[in-house]
């Protein structure tokens, strides 16, 4: 029998109420709600905002030092399946003087009420106003939710611009993947954290409270942050600019300010801070199951990613460590799925003695194991059977390129005979169902490449039609995915040139006039929003005022591809004289001086430079544990390097 979900969340408002009413008076005070049950239940979705899910933090605000709001700058669904937020939301929640809350982008519905009554912005945990906080952490992700960090910093009534924010306003703090080029929003925030949050937050925190103890200012407080190498604070840096538009210098302004900043590590997996339980949300979410992470990092090089060099170098837990995590995590939680998370699971040392272990110890309770991101070379049959003796769902590959020549070149290390011998392996232990990720607009790529992805969807589709009939219990379903190439930061392809929406739209139609069998579906990304990702990605604060603008013009949730409008965005880009072309559309020499060149991630720009030069020469470079390559990620001390 099937239910009606927008009752279910109106039940979960009214259980919200109740449960919040003792919750209210803590320490003796009222605490008001910003949004009264008549607007909860004119929205979509009002359990978004009810908190109260399971294992909750719930402490008193007023007998904290600290409030800190962990913001992500995206719809709720989407900022629960974040394994970040829910590390340092229990990292930060384990220390009594600090209070951590979430804050997400309210979605339109809700937002437009807020507007018309003039509500500002409010977190989840107290529904108390994030204006009042000391600091505002938001976690960049996506290069397409910059606009949404602006649309939450207006609705919590906070100026924008870091030189306009005054005493009473909070401290505004990016982190996460995209910090890493920090520039485009460099003006909106007054400090960004590069690396791993474990590392410093502590530290952070303490001095902030000694700050504030002693009188202190946010400038001094800031000054303070200057001697932290992974902290950087961007008023203290100047950028001038050539008359063609590049980059003429970056210094810094402030005696303090170091020339090169370096990320924060952890180098230890096993004793750092995993959280004993996670939240478990009260609605449906992108990823609805307990995340457990094998390791940091990846061995492989793809040059594309941008991930497998920023995370560098990997380091891994011991499989008892995990062993005991998941066992904890499934006993806080009641989920019924562990998904095991890392850049490429099966590159976990002992990879098949942990998926034994999890299948021995929760296979009786029906609990699955998700595997998100299976090398086809690393696959194993044996495993295979033993997964779907709990749930069957389809097999997801990325074999990346059509053809081997331009795997090469991408470093992706993988042949055509080992992705279709994997594909066999798959059908042969019942696996109908197989999701392959490509990207087009690839360095180097070709016409006969873009027809290759066709020809790979169909060799595989025959592996599974020469298997014996008894074999085959329903037709195959292929379905091939392609993504627009991006060029990122601190990647062997960062000084390539990307592709045109335009050239991505006709390239996406070569793949699909290639492909003929009914078998085999093949979906391609939005081509505008990824030349747009392209601009944002290798940006630097000129592009600020075209983010401020094309908020001003009403972009936010950019990422959805119903509320994208992209002609706003061209227009933000004539309204300010900022030419997308110059950052998306050009090849960089290797001396222009880039908007990320003050921010070490430990790998070398050599390096980089000497991987590009390969990929050109369709050369492969071997992954970390077959032979260390000198990437210069060894600095940090620890993981692979050493082993």
């Amino acid at each position: 029998m099937g239910y009606d979900k927008s009752a279910v969340d109106t039940v979960y408002v009214i259980i919200y109420y109740y449960q919040t009413v003792s919750y209210y008076f803590l320490g003796g005070n009222v605490m008001k709600n910003c949004i009264s049950d008549e607007i909860l239940l004119q929205v979509e979705k009002p359990a978004r905002y009810t908190g109260n899910e399971i294992n909750m933090v719930i402490k008193n605000p007023q007998k904290v030092d600290i409030r800190f709001g962990f913001c992500f700058p995206d719809v709720y669904e989407v900022g629960m399946s974040h394994l970040g937020l829910q590390i340092l939301y229990y990292f930060l929640n384990r220390r009594e003087d600090t209070y951590c809350e979430r804050v997400f982008a309210p979605w339109i519905d809700l937002e437009q009420k807020m507007r018309e009554q003039n509500i500002p912005l409010f977190s989840i945990e107290t529904q108390q106003y994030v204006k009042d906080f000391d600091f505002l952490g938001f976690t960049l992700q996506y290069e397409m939710s910059y606009t949404n960090v602006l649309n939450m910093l207006d609705l919590a009534g906070i100026p924008l611009f870091a030189k306009d924010r005054t005493e009473e306003h909070p401290i505004i703090i990016c982190g996460g993947s995209c910090a890493y080029n920090p520039e485009p929003l460099a003006e909106f925030v007054d400090f960004f954290y590069l690396g791993e949050g474990e590392v410093l937050y502590d530290e952070i925190l303490d001095l902030y409270k000694q700050n504030k103890k002693q009188g202190g200012t946010k400038k001094q407080f800031l000054e303070k942050m200057l001697q932290f190498d992974s902290i950087y604070v961007p008023q203290y840096y100047d950028v001038t600019y050539k008359q063609n538009g590049e980059i003429a210098s970056f210094l810094p302004n402030h005696s303090n300010a170091k020339k090169i900043l370096k990320k924060a590590v952890v180098t230890d997996m096993d004793t750092v801070y995993y959280p004993e339980k996670q939240l478990v949300p009260l609605i449906d979410v992108v990823h609805d199951r307990v995340t457990l992470e094998l390791f940091r990092g990846c061995i492989r090089g793809c040059r594309f990613c941008q991930a497998g060099f920023v995370y560098r170098p990997v380091r891994e837990k011991k499989t008892q460590t995990l062993l005991k995590q998941a066992k904890e995590l499934i006993d806080a939680s009641g989920h019924e799925e562990i998904s095991l998370i890392s850049l490429s699971t099966s590159d976990f040392t002992c990879f098949s003695n942990l998926a034994n272990g999890l299948l021995e110890q929760f296979s009786k309770e029906k609990v699955s194991i998700s595997l998100p991101s299976l090398r086809i070379d690393a696959f194993s049959l044996d495993l295979m059977e033993k997964i779907q003796e709990v749930r069957k769902s389809s097999l997801t590959f990325a074999p990346e390129a059509g053809t081997q020549r331009l795997r090469n070149v991408i470093n992706k290390n993988l042949t055509e005979e080992e992705i279709l011998k994997g594909c066999e392996l798959a059908f042969s232990g019942g696996w109908t169902r197989v999701k392959l990720y490509f990207m087009i607009g690839l360095p180097t790529e070709t016409e006969q490449d873009l027809k290759g992805i066709a020809s790979l969807c169909e060799k595989i589709t025959e592996k599974y039609y020469k298997l014996p009939k008894q074999q085959r219990p329903r037709p195959v379903q292929v379905t091939a995915s392609s993504s627009c190439f991006v060029p990122k930061p601190f990647t062997p392809f960062q000084w390539d040139a990307q592709n045109t929406a335009e050239e991505f739209l006709q390239k996406a139609k070569t793949v699909k006039k290639e492909i003929t069998k009914k078998q085999i579906k093949y979906n391609y990304h939005e081509a505008k929003l990824s030349s747009l990702e392209g601009v944002i990605a290798r940006g630097d604060r000129k592009i600020a005022k075209v983010l401020y603008r094309a908020w001003q013009l009403g972009c936010k949730f950019d990422g959805w591809s119903d509320l994208f409008q992209y002609d706003k965005w061209v227009q933000a880009f004539e309204d300010t004289g900022i030419d997308p072309t110059f950052y998306a559309n050009r090849e960089r020499s290797y001396d222009e001086i880039l908007p990320w060149d003050h921010i070490s991630v430990g790998v070398s720009k050599q390096f980089l430079i000497n991987e590009r030069e390969k990929a050109l020469k369709e050369q492969v470079t071997p992954n970390c544990r077959q032979q260390c390559s000198h990437c210069g990620a060894k600095c940090f001390g620890g993981g692979v390097c050493y082993e």
